[in-house]
C-alpha cells in the first residue's frame, strides 16, 4: 500500500511470452533482477498455466496471471496445437496487457507500474508502457543472432525472394554481407524472414518485432560479450543502447535444488569422465516418431552410455527391447535436473535441438553439442555451434543412426572431439569472466536495474 508522503518504490511489470524456454528465461532474469533491487516490486506476467510451474521464492516478485487468448473448453481448445496456442496469444496480447496493468497494481497494493519489461515477441507491450507514460525494456530471449536476420528482413527478402522463390535455388547462398552472419545460409534463416509469406500473421508479428526494437530506448539480449565480436558491434551500431546479459540462469541464484528424482547423477557418479551422450530435445520440441526410432538405434549401435531425458508420450516410439539391451550403459527418464547433468564430469556430449537456452547451459558447463534442429532460430544455434564456434556437430536434416554413430564416435573419440571439448572449456571460462563481478554480463545487468528501476 502506497503511504502518503513516502515515494513509492519501483514496480516493474514484466510481459513473460509463455512458450518454449522464453518463460524460463524471462522468469529467470526477473529473479535476477529483483535479487540486484530488494525493495522494488516485479509483477511477472503471463498465463495462468505457464506460471503454475514456476517457484514462488523471491518475496518482491508477484505473480500476476493473463488469458491466453484461446476459447475457453471446447473441442478446439483442447485440439489446439502449438502455432494455433501462439497465434491466439499474440492476437489478444494487447487487451490482456492492458488489463492486466490494474491487476498488477492492485496486487501490490496499489503501488503504480513505473516501468514495463518485456520478452520481444510481446513488443505490443511498448504501446502499452507509452499509454502508461513509463519506459519499456524488451528482452530478445531467443538466439541473438536470428535478431540480427529479422533486422535485415527486407534486404534478404528483396536478394532471395519468399516462399517458394526461395528454396532450393538459394538453400547454400551464404549471408555474409549482414555483419554476424558470415557462416550462416539461407537455409539456417528461422521461420519468418523468407520461408514465409508477407501476408502470414507470424512473419508479420517478427517483422513489426524488429521495427519497435529499433527504437527501445534499452534492449536486453540473450548474448555474451566477445562470443561474436562482428555481431556485437552491429548490435551497437543498429539498436540504441543494447545489454548482453547472459547466460541467465548464471546471473541469479537458483531458486532451490532441483530435484532428482530418477536419481541421474548418481547414475552418472557411476560413469567415466567425458564418457556419457546426454540426450534431450527440450519440454517443447520433439523428433518425428521415425526419427526417435532412429536415434535410438544410433545410441545402441554406438556402444557409447547414454543418458536420455525423453517424454512418455514419445516412448512408443523406441525399439522393441531397446531399453532392457541397453540397460547396462543405458538410462531413458522423463526428466532432468538438465544443468547439474551437464556440470557432471560424466557427460561428453550433448545431443539437442538446438535450443538457445540449452547451448547456453551446455557451453556454461564446458559441453560439446551435437544438433538435431527442429524449427525457428534452432537451425542457426547449430550452425554457429558448429561452423562458428566449433565445439559441436550439426547433422544437418533429418536423425540417422549412420549419422548419429559417426557424430559421437567423432565427438567422444576422435581428434576432432577433442578439440571441440577444449573449445567449448575455453568458451566456458569465457561466461565465468563474464558473470563475475566487474564482467560484461554482470556490469550489463547492473545497468539494466538502473534502466527499470529509475524513478
Amino acid at each position: 500500500m502506497v503511504v502518503a508522503g513516502n515515494p513509492p518504490p519501483p514496480h516493474v511489470a514484466v510481459f513473460a511470452f509463455p512458450f518454449g524456454s522464453h518463460l524460463w528465461q524471462i522468469y529467470t532474469l526477473t529473479r535476477a533482477l529483483a535479487a540486484a533491487a530488494p525493495t522494488a516490486i516485479f509483477s511477472l506476467v503471463s498465463t495462468a498455466g505457464s506460471l503454475a510451474g514456476l517457484p514462488r521464492t523471491a518475496e518482491n516478485i508477484r505473480f500476476c496471471e493473463i488469458e491466453d487468448g484461446m476459447p475457453e473448453g471446447g473441442a478446439e481448445a483442447a485440439k489446439a496445437g502449438l502455432v494455433e496456442r501462439v497465434e491466439s496469444f499474440l492476437a489478444a496480447a494487447p487487451g490482456n496487457l492492458r488489463a492486466s496493468k490494474e491487476a498488477a497494481e492492485a496486487g501490490a497494493g496499489g503501488i503504480p507500474v513505473s516501468c514495463v519489461v518485456s520478452d520481444a515477441f510481446i513488443w505490443e507491450a511498448a504501446s502499452v508502457a507509452e499509454e502508461m507514460e513509463v519506459p519499456w525494456a524488451p528482452v530478445v530471449a531467443s538466439f541473438p543472432l536470428a535478431l540480427l536476420a529479422h533486422l535485415h528482413t527486407d534486404n534478404l527478402r528483396r536478394r532471395f525472394g519468399v516462399e517458394g522463390q526461395v528454396m532450393p535455388a538459394h538453400a547454400d547462398d551464404l549471408l555474409d554481407f549482414i555483419p554476424g552472419l558470415a557462416t550462416m545460409r539461407v537455409r539456417d534463416l528461422p521461420e519468418g524472414v523468407v520461408f514465409s509469406g508477407t501476408d502470414s500473421m507470424f512473419a508479420a508479428h517478427l517483422y513489426g518485432m524488429a521495427q519497435r526494437l529499433l527504437h527501445a530506448p534499452v534492449v536486453a539480449l540473450a548474448a555474451i560479450t566477445g562470443l561474436d565480436p562482428e555481431a556485437d558491434s552491429h548490435f551497437h551500431s543498429k539498436l540504441n543502447h543494447p545489454l548482453l546479459v547472459a547466460p541467465l540462469h548464471l546471473l541469479s541464484s537458483p531458486s532451490s535444488p532441483l530435484s532428482d528424482k530418477e536419481l541421474c547423477l548418481p547414475w552418472l557418479d557411476r560413469r567415466a569422465p567425458s564418457s556419457v551422450a546426454y540426450v534431450s530435445f527440450g519440454s517443447f520440441s520433439s523428433l518425428p516418431l521415425d526419427e526417435l526410432a532412429e536415434l535410438a538405434h544410433g545410441l545402441e549401435d554406438s556402444g557409447a552410455p547414454f543418458l536420455w531425458s525423453l517424454k512418455e508420450e514419445e516412448r512408443t516410439a523406441l525399439p522393441e527391447g531397446f531399453v532392457e539391451r541397453t540397460a547396462a550403459r543405458g538410462k531413458v527418464v522423463a526428466w532432468t535436473p538438465q544443468v547439474a547433468v551437464l556440470g557432471h564430469p560424466a557427460v561428453g556430449v550433448f545431443v539437442s535441438h538446438g535450443g538457445w537456452c540449452s547451448a547456453q547451459e551446455s557451453m556454461a558447463a564446458g559441453v560439446a553439442m551435437i544438433f538435431r534442429p527442429v524449427y525457428g532460430d534452432q537451425r542457426m544455434v547449430a550452425r554457429a555451434v558448429a561452423a562458428s564456434w566449433g565445439f559441436g556437430v550439426n547433422l544437418e536434416g533429418e536423425m540417422t543412426r549412420v549419422g548419429l554413430v559417426g557424430a559421437l564416435n567423432g565427438v567422444l573419440k576422435g581428434k576432432e572431439g577433442k578439440k571441440m571439448r577444449a573449445k567449448a572449456r575455453d568458451l566456458k571460462e569465457m561466461i565465468e569472466k563474464a558473470i563475475s563481478a566487474g564482467g560484461s554480463s554482470s556490469e550489463n545487468l547492473k545497468t539494466l536495474v538502473e534502466f527499470v528501476c529509475r524513478r
